[in-house]
C-alpha cells in the first residue's frame, strides 16, 4: 500500500493545497513562514488519526475521537485563526490518497465486501468536537464504501504504519519520539506465550502484596466511612505491559557512557533515526512505513548531514520519506519533480533545478545556471578535448552540452576534487567524474568517496588495458601529435622509451630526457594544450581504437544519467 496524493484545507496558515503528489521519496522546500512545515505537519495529524489511534497501546477509557484530537489536533491553533470567529464548528480536512496493489485490492474485497476500482482516498475531517473519517469516492458503490469507513481506516492502519520525526529541539521530545520507537519494537513480544507466562506470573506474585494494601487502606477508611465495604488496589493488564514497554533508557557510549537526553541535540536526532532504521529495515510487522522528518540537517554537523543523506536515502528505497529541509543537500536531484515548491502557502511539483535554485537562494556560478549534471574533469585540457569528442560521438550528449544541461568543469588539480564536488552539490547539481588512472586520481576520488560526496558510480576512470596507470593522454592515437611534438620540439617518439607501459606524462618525461630536452610543469602542460586544440579540430581521428573504451564507457554512463533525468520528468 502506498500514500500517492495528499490535500489539506483549512490547517493552520493553508487554506488549501490540493492533491500534492507523493512519491518514494518527497522534499517540500521553500523560505520560512510560506506554509511548508504547516503542511508537513496536517499529514502528521491526518496519518496518526488514521495508524497511530488504531494501536492497541494507545486506547484509553476515554472515547477514541476525543483522545485523538487530544493528542493530534488542537482546533484553538491548528483550524485558522482569521476562520474560527466565522466558522466556530470549521473543520480541518486532510485527504489521503492510496494505492494498493492486486492482492491488497483482493484483501479489500474480502474484508470490506466491497470492489475497489482505483485509488482509495480517505478524508479525515477535524473539528472542535468530531474527528471523522469517511471515503472520499464518487460513483457507483460509494454508500457502501462510506457505511464501511471503520472497516476501511482499520483496513488501512493494519497494511500501514507511520513515524514523525520533528526538528528536535529538546532532551524530552527526543527522549519521547525513541521512546514510542522502542515501544513500537516491543510490541512485538506481547503475544509471546512465554512473555504472557512471564507477566501472569508476575501479577500472581503482586496479588497478595497489593491484597494486603488493600485491606490495610479498607481499615483505615472504614473507621470514618462505615458505608465503606471494600477497597481494592489493582495493576490493569495494559499497565502493566506498557511499563515493561516504556521503561527503557538509551546509553550512548562515545569514550563515555552517557544517557541519551543528556548528549547533543544532533546525537538524538540521529538516535531516532537510527531505530527508524531499524524498524524499517524489520518491515514494520509487514507493513509499509510512511516517514515525516522535519529540517533532518538540524543540529548536525556537515560530515553527519552527508551521512544522514545517505540513510534517507536507504529508507525511502523501501518505504515513503516526506521531509522539509533548507538544506540543498537533501534535494532529490534526480527526480525533480519529487520537490514541492511550498510559497505563499500553496504547494507543486518543481519543474525545473533552477526553480530549486531560487527559491533555496542557491547562487549557482554562470556555467551552472541551467545544469543538471556537471562532468568534472582533470585539466582544462581535458575539459576542451572531451567537448568534441562528446560531439562527434553522442548527440544526445551534445544536445545536453548545447542547451546546458550537461556542464563540464576542471578540477586544476585532482586533490581539488573534493572541495569542487561540494560546490557543485550546493548549486544542486549531479557530479560525474572522468579522472586519471593513477596515484592522485585514485587517492582524490576515495577521500570524497570517504566523505560520502561520491560513489563508485560516479566516476569513470582512464584505465587502458596493459597500462600500470594511464591518463587522458594515453587514450589518444600517437598518429595525432607526433608531427607536433617533431616540429615543436625537434624530437622524435619512434623510440622504446615512448612504448613503455607507464603513463603518458612519465613516457613523455623519459623522451624529452632522452633527447636532451627539458620536461616541466610548464612544458608538460603546453604539450597538452596543444594536443587538445588538435583532438578539438579533428575529434574522429583523435583515439586510439585499442584503448578508448574508457572514453566509450563514459559516454554510456553520461546518457544513461541524461535518460534518467529525462523519465523522472
Amino acid at each position: 500500500m502506498k500514500l500517492i496524493s495528499f490535500t489539506v484545507e483549512k490547517y493552520r496558515s493553508i487554506t488549501r493545497a490540493k492533491k500534492v503528489k507523493l512519491e518514494q521519496k518527497v522534499v517540500l522546500v521553500g523560505p520560512n513562514n510560506e506554509g511548508k512545515s504547516n503542511i508537513l505537519r496536517a499529514l502528521v495529524t491526518a496519518m496518526n488519526i488514521l495508524t497511530q489511534g488504531r494501536r492497541r497501546v494507545l486506547y484509553r477509557s476515554a472515547p477514541r475521537e476525543r483522545f485523538l484530537r487530544r493528542r493530534f489536533y488542537d482546533w484553538n491553533t491548528d483550524f485558522p485563526v482569521h476562520l474560527q470567529n466565522k466558522s466556530p464548528n470549521g473543520e480541518s480536512v486532510m485527504i489521503l490518497e492510496f494505492e494498493l496493489t492486486d492482492d491488497e485490492l483482493a484483501d479489500f474485497r474480502r474484508d470490506i465486501k466491497s470492489r475497489l476500482t482505483g485509488t482509495l482516498p480517505l478524508r479525515i475531517a477535524v473539528g472542535p468536537e468530531t474527528t471523522k473519517v469517511t471515503v472520499h469516492k464518487k460513483g457507483g458503490g460509494s454508500k457502501t464504501l462510506t457505511k464501511n469507513s471503520d472497516k476501511i481506516a482499520a483496513f488501512v492502519s493494519d497494511r500501514l504504519d507511520f513515524e514523525h520525526i520533528p526538528a528536535v529541539r529538546t532532551a524530552q521530545s527526543a527522549q519521547r519520539i525513541v521512546d514510542e520507537l522502542v515501544e513500537r519494537e516491543l510490541l512485538n513480544v506481547e503475544d509471546n506465550p512465554e512473555f504472557i507466562k512471564a507477566l501472569n506470573k508476575v501479577e500472581e506474585i503482586q496479588k497478595p502484596i497489593l491484597d494486603i494494601l488493600s485491606e490495610s487502606i479498607r481499615k483505615t477508611l472504614v473507621k470514618f466511612l462505615p458505608a465503606v465495604s471494600d477497597v481494592k488496589v489493582q495493576i490493569p493488564p495494559e499497565a502493566r505491559y506498557r511499563a515493561l514497554r516504556r521503561s527503557c533508557e538509551i546509553i550512548i557510549n562515545d569514550g563515555t557512557p552517557t544517557l541519551l537526553q543528556y548528549k547533543g541535540d544532533g546525537v538524538q536526532s540521529l538516535a531516532a533515526l537510527g531505530i527508524m532504521r531499524h524498524a524499517s529495515e524489520r518491515g514494520a510487522r509487514g507493513k509499509n512505513f510512511v516517514i515525516a522528518i522535519e529540517e533532518p540537517e538540524s543540529h548536525l554537523h556537515p560530515n553527519a548531514i552527508h551521512e544522514l543523506r545517505d540513510v534517507i536515502d536507504e529508507l525511502s528505497k523501501k518505504h515513503q520519506v516526506v521531509l522539509t529541509t533548507h538544506c540543498p543537500l537533501f534535494v532529490d536531484r534526480t527526480n525533480i519533480s519529487s520537490n514541492i515548491i511550498v510559497y505563499s502557502n500553496q504547494a507543486r511539483p518543481a519543474k525545473k533545478i533552477k526553480e530549486i535554485r531560487e527559491i533555496l537562494g542557491v547562487r549557482a556560478s554562470d556555467n551552472l545556471r541551467n545544469a543538471e549534471i556537471v562532468l568534472l574533469v582533470e585539466g582544462e585540457d581535458d575539459m576542451i578535448a572531451l567537448k568534441a569528442l562528446f560531439f562527434h560521438s553522442s548527440k544526445s550528449l551534445k544536445t545536453a552540452i548545447d542547451n546546458g544541461t550537461i556542464a563540464i568543469d576542471f578540477l586544476g588539480g585532482g586533490t581539488n576534487l573534493a572541495y569542487k564536488v561540494g560546490l557543485i552539490r550546493d548549486a544542486l547539481c549531479l557530479t560525474h567524474c572522468f579522472l586519471d588512472d593513477d596515484k592522485c586520481g585514485h587517492d582524490s576520488f576515495e577521500k570524497a568517496r570517504i566523505q560520502g560526496l561520491l560513489s563508485d558510480a560516479d566516476a569513470n576512470f582512464t584505465i587502458c588495458e596493459g597500462m600500470q596507470e594511464a591518463e587522458f593522454e594515453d587514450l589518444y592515437d600517437p598518429a595525432l601529435y607526433e608531427e607536433l611534438v617533431k616540429n615543436l620540439y625537434r624530437l622524435t617518439l619512434n623510440t622504446s622509451k615512448f612504448k613503455t607501459n607507464k603513463k603518458w606524462s612519465d613516457r613523455m618525461r623519459e623522451v624529452f630526457r632522452q633527447q636532451g630536452k627539458r620536461w616541466n610543469d610548464q612544458v608538460e602542460s603546453e604539450l597538452k594544450f596543444k594536443i587538445a586544440e588538435l583532438v578539438s579540430a579533428k575529434p574522429e581521428n583523435s583515439l586510439n581504437e585499442k584503448k578508448r573504451t574508457s572514453f566509450d564507457s563514459l559516454v554510456i554512463a553520461l546518457e544513461d544519467r541524461l535518460t534518467e533525468l529525462n523519465r523522472s520528468r
